[in-house]
């Protein structure tokens, strides 16, 4: 009797120590929503430090014709999930204008459906003065489902190169319009207010 009490409290104390063995191997996935503030900037490199504050504008073209362009104000606010989905809770707009060459080929207002994919990248170095101070700056990009005011649809791509980001995030926004892709992001040059943009971590 006594050698079968041994052998159950051996054999409870080794399944114990294998449990909290698993359990500790185990990662431990956590992590939060990001709340997230996206704004096409105004950029004004008078100051020293350069200022930014929300209300500028950018521009993308399209390919086959690379002549057609489209020109977008815009922010808003969405929120992450940590799952790295998509999500619901995005609201925001802009105005948005189209050309050929010079001219205009239609013009309104757009509005954010939809989160589809948001990448943080890093936090920005504190090298600017920040007018929106919403939350921390930070780089990565975000795409959102838009819908024109003409009654089309699309997604608007906004990525943020700012201060201290890491490789590959292009600055600027790219965006599509029905069939029409404007792919490429007129990237920001020297002191001239267009084609940035930002994101602020809440």
């Amino acid at each position: 009797m006594k050698m079968t009490s041994k052998w159950i409290l051996v054999s409870a104390v080794v399944s114990l120590a294998a449990f909290l063995c698993m359990t500790v191997g185990l990662p431990v996935v956590q992590g939060s929503a990001d709340h997230v503030r996206w704004d096409i900037i105004n950029f004004n490199a008078a100051t020293t430090p350069p200022t930014v504050s929300a209300g500028g504008f950018a521009i993308a073209a399209a390919r086959n014709p690379s002549t057609l362009t489209i020109k977008l104000t815009g922010s808003g606010t969405f929120i992450g999930p940590a799952s790295g989905g998509t999500s619901s809770s995005a609201t925001g707009g802009g105005t948005w204008q189209t050309f050929s060459d010079t001219t205009s080929t239609g013009s309104g207002t757009y509005e954010v459906r939809e989160l589809l994919s948001w990448q943080f990248a890093n936090f920005q170095t504190p090298s600017i003065i920040d007018l929106i101070d919403d939350g921390t700056g930070a780089n990565g990009n975000a795409v959102l489902r838009i819908e024109y005011s003409d009654g089309s649809n699309g997604v608007l791509g906004v990525g943020c190169h700012g201060p201290g980001a890491l490789g590959g995030i292009v600055e600027g926004v790219i965006a599509t319009k029905d069939f029409v892709t404007y792919w490429d992001a007129q990237a920001p040059a020297g002191v001239v207010n267009a084609n940035r943009t930002s994101f602020h971590v809440r």
